[in-house]
């Protein structure tokens, strides 16, 4: 089964395209497009990779008190990477991440929520042992598009090229 694509939406979109390790800065912020979620998107994340009841019957959902089915964490959190990974903040840049901290799930996510990310710089470091490359800190934050209030939030780590390697012989 393949996943369906994004829904359409609407967006102002600051791109920061092809950044590398030694373009980024403490307190630089990303913000991404806008993404409504769909219930066909819902529920089918949920068939294939979080099967909670709630995740796919209104009722079972209703019955703990939520409006509706509601996206999985993970869904949400997909999503939400997908959204900030459009924005082609470091394409030619990116490599293997080492991971996310701090992950957390904030507000249920309906179907018809729109959201967006914010994503904020908050460390730069250069590599000790590989002068190729540094890790950037970002604190990820997906908001309601209308009312702002934050849905996730988490702490990734992007391991990123250096634009022009330094040379460790010239370090003072």
């Amino acid at each position: 089964m393949f996943w369906p694509p994004l829904a359409p939406r609407n967006s102002r979109r600051r791109y920061a395209v092809n950044l590398f390790f030694d373009d980024v800065r403490v307190g630089q912020v990303f913000e991404s497009a806008r993404h409504t979620f769909l219930r066909s998107e819902i529920v089918a994340f949920a068939q294939l990779f979080d099967p909670n009841a709630f995740h796919l019957d209104p009722a079972a959902a209703r019955a703990l008190g939520m409006n509706d089915v509601i996206a999985s964490g993970f869904h949400t959190l997909s999503l939400s990477f997908r959204l900030f990974f459009e924005i082609h903040p470091w394409d030619d840049a990116i490599l293997p991440s080492p991971g996310i901290d701090k992950v957390r799930f904030l507000q249920p996510v309906y179907p018809g929520d729109s959201v967006f990310v914010r994503a904020t710089v908050l460390e730069v470091l250069p590599s000790g042992s590989r002068p190729d490359r540094g890790m950037v800190r970002l604190l990820h934050e997906t908001l309601g598009a209308t009312t702002h209030v934050p849905i996730l939030s988490a702490e990734a780590m992007h391991r990123l090229r250096r634009r022009r390697p330094v040379d460790p012989s010239i370090v003072a």
